[in-house]
């Protein structure tokens, strides 16, 4: 269990740490704090007990209207925004010494027109453009971009660049334009998260979560651990992936997407992205038993 981690996001719950955090797990992932006690409580656990810090940007809540950076924006002072909250909440994190900072990509998203995305979930409509309106040519120019920036402050600052793929589109899946980002810029790594895949999946008709984990994972640093239950619409949403919530009653695959990413990538950090309140004890240490026989041993 040595790459499990577990996630504190809004504050450091104290209550969900005792619980959730194990001695042998490799550490916390942190987003949107509301105040400095908790960025104070985050640093002093991890000095005192010895665990790694991920952070999924931003740390600090309210720093801006929207929680994810605008990297790739047709608007010229919308994207300038976005790197330079970046860059402020980069000085910012220079004492917590986080192991990797991730960054949902692409942002806005682009969407697949023959599709319905009524299901998926934003924020604001600046979180997403049409493909017909955004092509391959501008979105890997300025994907160039972003990943030189980050791989400079990588070096910079001493972080893992991490971009989480959000809902995916044509020009990642269908193309290796993007793996052939990822092997030149190898500081930039993965965030593959199995609840959107699945989501994905049931929304589009033109996409293979399979597919995209093969293709993908070796790129990885972490995989978001969690499942949702779809019918017709999203019954239950960020659950915890007990073993018996099969695909027969329209839960994820886990067992399936868990072999494949332990085929091609042995190393990579689980974090444990679901609503563990919504569980007993037991079944929470099913979960971990579960998921450590399938991916470690």
């Amino acid at each position: 269990m040595n790459n499990f981690m577990i996630g504190q996001y809004g504050s450091f719950d104290y209550n969900k740490y005792r619980r959730d955090y194990k001695d042998a797990f490799f550490g916390i992932e942190a987003c949107l704090f509301n105040s400095e006690e908790d960025t104070m409580n985050l640093i002093h656990e991890s000095r005192t007990r010895g665990f790694n810090v991920g952070i999924h940007f931003p740390l600090r809540a309210g720093r801006s209207r929207l929680r994810d950076a605008l990297f790739l924006s047709p608007d010229p002072s919308e994207r300038e925004r976005a790197f330079e909250l970046v860059q402020q909440e980069l000085d910012y994190l220079v004492r917590v010494k986080p192991e990797y900072v991730l960054f949902h990509y692409p942002k806005p998203v682009l969407l697949d027109d023959r599709v319905d995305w009524s299901n998926w979930r934003f924020a604001d409509s600046k979180e997403f453009i049409m493909e017909s309106h955004f092509s391959a040519d501008e979105f890997f120019e300025k994907s160039v971009y972003l990943f030189q920036w980050l791989s400079a402050k990588s070096e910079e600052y001493d972080f893992v660049p991490v971009l989480e793929f959000d809902a995916l589109n044509k020009y990642v899946y269908e193309t290796d334009r993007l793996e052939q980002l990822l092997l030149k810029y190898s500081k930039i790594k993965l965030c593959l998260d199995t609840g959107r895949l699945y989501l994905q999946e049931r929304l589009d008709p033109y996409f293979n979560s399979r597919e995209v984990i093969k293709k993908y994972v070796k790129y990885a640093e972490v995989i978001h651990l969690w499942t949702l239950q779809y019918t017709d619409h999203i019954e239950k949403y960020h659950y915890p992936v007990l073993p018996e919530l099969g695909p027969e009653e329209g839960w994820a695959p886990i067992e399936d997407y868990l072999k494949l990413i332990r085929a091609e990538n042995k190393t990579v950090k689980i974090q444990f992205e679901h609503r563990s309140d919504l569980i007993s004890d037991d079944d929470l240490e099913r979960v971990y038993q579960w998921v450590d026989e399938l991916i470690n041993r």
